[in-house]
């Protein structure tokens, strides 16, 4: 952020995701979903409920972290389907052989749930391919690298971290996902100007700052450095029975990296600012600069979930 950005007027639990050609906010009791549509902006509005609601045990340290976590993947590929929707027939992609079957033996209702839980479950194992698997059998063809455990844990920490930020680098270079990420700069900016208190206009928006300490996606960088520590642990050769205990420890990686994560969001000081650092790095991948047009989708799904109720949206409240 600019060292003249003004403060934080507060801090929001409102957070947001890009969509393709628009944008989705969640605020404490709804979440909006705008996309820019050839016939103009197209608005879907909802109440917000989570499981944590139903079952206050949910809502607990660590816990909460991988309950959000998934849930966040399950809503954020059903809002994603629905913008895709949107994307005129043109242009739309002949849907995969998966996505085939499951539209030809199901119901229409029932093949979309399917369609976003086949789409979660496939990202999920991909990335326990790249950041779980892969590092452990790569170093563990290295020799030298696994005469210690220490240096092989880290060796395999380094690795994550690289594989992270090439794969981050390549999707960055199609045409598709930096809209994307222009659309995720829009969402972060709009995000800063509300909580500098200042009005929701373009020309506001537009000078606030891409990189945000609470984006998720800084999230996923956390998680890869927590899991440094955390696997620290692990003190066995045989890479499979690592793989093994990576998987077993990987709840715990996720709800530490998530309480991280909402500490730095509630603080202002130099620790959190240490903390926050790498995850704004990434984002000078995950994020770009908006045009008009973006920002005028974020401003209109943020007024639709601001509470009336003035105060209700604040952070870890």
């Amino acid at each position: 952020m600019p060292q003249n950005a003004p403060a934080c007027a507060f801090r929001t639990s409102i957070g947001g995701q890009a969509l393709i050609e628009g944008i989705l906010m969640r605020g404490p009791k709804k979440q909006a979903i705008v996309c820019r549509t050839e016939d103009g902006l197209v608005e879907k509005v909802e109440e917000v409920s989570t499981i944590r609601d139903r079952y206050p045990v949910l809502k607990l340290p660590l816990i909460r972290g991988c309950v959000t976590f998934l849930e966040s993947m399950v809503k954020g590929m059903q809002a994603l389907t629905y913008s895709a929707s949107l994307v005129p027939l043109e242009e739309q992609g002949e849907p995969d052989k998966i996505d085939q079957w499951i539209e030809a033996h199901f119901p229409e209702e029932k093949a979309q749930k399917l369609i976003i839980g086949v789409a979660v479950v496939l990202g999920i194992a991909l990335a326990m391919f790249l950041f779980v698997f892969l590092p452990a059998f790569v170093v563990g063809l290295i020799k030298p690298l696994t005469r210690s455990y220490l240096v092989r844990n880290l060796s395999e920490g380094v690795l994550k971290v690289v594989i992270l930020l090439a794969y981050m680098a390549l999707v960055a270079r199609m045409n598709d996902i930096r809209r994307l990420f222009s659309y995720h700069g829009a969402e972060h900016k709009t995000i800063f100007c509300y909580e500098h208190g200042k009005e929701l206009t373009v020309e506001n928006v537009r000078t606030e700052s891409r990189f945000h300490p609470r984006c998720g996606t800084s999230f996923l960088l956390v998680v890869v450095l927590v899991s440094i520590l955390v696997n620290a642990a692990v003190r066995v050769s045989n890479t499979f029975a690592r793989v093994g205990w990576h998987l077993l420890l990987l709840p715990i990686v996720v709800g530490v990296s998530y309480e991280i994560n909402r500490w730095c969001g509630a603080h202002d000081n130099a620790l959190s600012a240490i903390l926050s650092a790498p995850g704004k790095w990434l984002q000078r991948i995950t994020t770009n600069e908006p045009d008009d047009g973006m920002i005028e989708c974020a401003i209109r799904s943020m007024l639709l979930v601001i509470p009336e109720e003035k105060g209700t949206d604040l952070w870890g409240s």
